[in-house]
Formats: C-alpha cells, sequence, structure tokens
C-alpha cells in the first residue's frame, strides 16, 4: 500500500498486516511499553536539541523529527492492536471529551491570550 494518505484504521491494518508477514509476532504488551518510552525518549531529545537550549552532537545528525514521530506511532499503533483499541474511536471520543470539557477553558486563559 503506497498512498499519500491513511486513516488511522488503515494505519493499524498496516501495522498488523506487517507484523503478522514481516516482524513474525507482536512484541508482548510490556515489551513494547517499554519500546514506546525509549521511542519518545528518542524524540525528546531531538526536540530538545531543536527547539530547546540543549546542542546538537555529531551522534544526534542522524536523527529524523519526522521518522521519529513515526517511531512513536507505530509502537503506539502496536499496543492498540495488541489491546483491542480501536484508534479511530478513542480518538474521536477523545476530541469530543476534550471540547466539552475545555470548551470554555482555554478561551478565558489569559496565558494564551
Amino acid at each position: 500500500m503506497n498512498k499519500e494518505e491513511i486513516t488511522i484504521s488503515e494505519a493499524q491494518k498496516m501495522v498488523d498486516d506487517w507484523i503478522k508477514t514481516i516482524g513474525v509476532r507482536y512484541f508482548n504488551e510490556l515489551t513494547n511499553m517499554t519500546i514506546l518510552t525509549e521511542e519518545v525518549g528518542e524524540l525528546a531529545r531531538i526536540m530538545a536539541r531543536k527547539y530547546g537550549d540543549q546542542s546538537f552532537k555529531k551522534s544526534d545528525e542522524k536523527y529524523d523529527l519526522g521518522d521519529e514521530m513515526a517511531d512513536v506511532l507505530w509502537v503506539l499503533i502496536c499496543l492498540a492492536n495488541q489491546t483491542g483499541i480501536d484508534l479511530n474511536k478513542a480518538f474521536l471520543k477523545n476530541i469530543e471529551k476534550k471540547t466539552l470539557r475545555d470548551k470554555e477553558r482555554h478561551a478565558n486563559n489569559e496565558k494564551l491570550k
């Protein structure tokens, strides 16, 4: 599947198909949670250097911000697939929750003006 855009549901199926054909099987949930933490750390490292006050080291130059974000998304999708979460439904429900909860909160936040 080589497309410019995919849905969340398509991404979940693509990851599942890849795992079952190339990846042999999913790592267990705890291993994937640990890998997710590691990937978020790698993303944080690049963010701190690119947008924060830390300077790049020679070893950091090989990192690609988009690729690091995709690594985080990949492992998150693995965890969703393993635990039976439909990320599309969960995301839409989460947006609704945030909208109801924060409808006026952010508009009234003096720090955001």
